[in-house]
């Protein structure tokens, strides 16, 4: 039967679905002799088609490649392409530490390197915009190649100010690898995002509705330049926040994606967990087409009333 709007919001206008740090290594090795990274995001591709959802992007915010290399980028290429042709989303890549940017151009962009032999590679950041029907996601790339902190430069700044110069139809969201929030992984606050103030004087009364992020492997949220800030925690393995005091671990659980409901006046950031799970409740397909045959007020006593 034709959907039924139960509560008070329309549907969304757009999903995205905001995938963070594969780290795929190349033959399919498993990082750190323990995590099949391969499968973690097979597994999470699954989950979000058994779900019904029917995204229109695939936003994956940096450190797609732990090692930048060649094959690690087909392979991950291939697996994300084929599960974003199940609904014709677009695929927006986006650079983080990990990854290197000639390779990430040839293998996630289609970029051939056009200087001669004996010439430097191209090792200008990646920046990109896409548009999703006047949905503007632009591409920042934060990493500082031989480092894993961030850093954006001058000609970056100009060139975001630049396009923020025009608004877009629904608004913007920034994509990043390094997020501008703070973490309480002391360490991880070492590899943070340099200049911050900076960036907020540029996104400062911008049409940037959200800010997507990855790189701490743990999800989060906060504020920047009044702009919620979502980080996705990483699909390969997770910081323990309740490690012992100043210690960082990282764990092969609690991965998860994170998916981005676009509404015309909001913009909401769920997790998805990556795995099976026991169900401890369950409300069949069947029992949502009962309620929406029944008016407003036959729902709330159907469903809200506590019996």
């Amino acid at each position: 039967m034709a959907a039924v709007q139960l509560g008070q919001y329309a549907p969304a206008e757009k999903i995205l679905v905001h995938v963070s740090d594969t780290h795929f290594l190349r033959d399919g090795a498993t990082l750190y002799g323990a995590v099949d990274t391969d499968q973690t995001v097979h597994r999470a591709f699954e989950q979000l088609h058994r779900s019904g959802i029917r995204p229109d992007a695939f936003i994956l915010t940096g450190d797609v490649a732990d090692r930048g290399e060649a094959d690690a980028y087909r392979r991950i290429r291939g697996i994300v392409e084929a599960a974003a042709a199940q609904w014709g989303a677009a695929i927006v890549w986006v650079m983080g530490n990990h990854d290197q940017r000639e390779p990430f151009r040839a293998e996630l962009l289609g970029e051939t390197q056009s200087g001669g032999v004996g010439e430097p590679v191209d090792q200008a950041p990646v920046d990109q915009v896409h548009d999703l029907d006047g949905l503007r996601i632009i591409v920042l790339d934060t990493s500082v190649p031989g480092y894993h902190h961030g850093e954006i430069t001058d000609d970056q700044l100009e060139w975001l100010r630049a396009i923020l110069s025009t608004p877009s139809p629904r608004g913007s969201i920034l994509a990043l690898h390094h997020p501008p929030i703070p973490t309480p992984l002391p360490l991880m606050s070492v590899l943070e995002l340099q200049d911050q103030p900076r960036l907020a004087a540029v996104l400062a009364g911008s049409d940037v509705r959200a800010i997507l992020g990855g790189h701490l492997h743990y999800s989060t949220q906060g504020l920047f330049a009044g702009i919620p800030v979502s980080v996705a925690a990483a699909t390969c393995y997770t910081m323990d926040l309740g490690a012992p005091d100043r210690e960082l671990t990282g764990v092969n659980g609690a991965q998860t994606l994170n998916l981005v409901h676009v509404y015309t006046d909001q913009i909401t950031h769920s997790q998805l967990p990556i795995g099976e799970f026991v169900a401890v409740t369950h409300f069949p397909a069947a029992y949502v087409d009962q309620l929406a045959v029944l008016t407003p007020e036959g729902r709330r006593e159907a469903f809200s009333r506590q019996q």
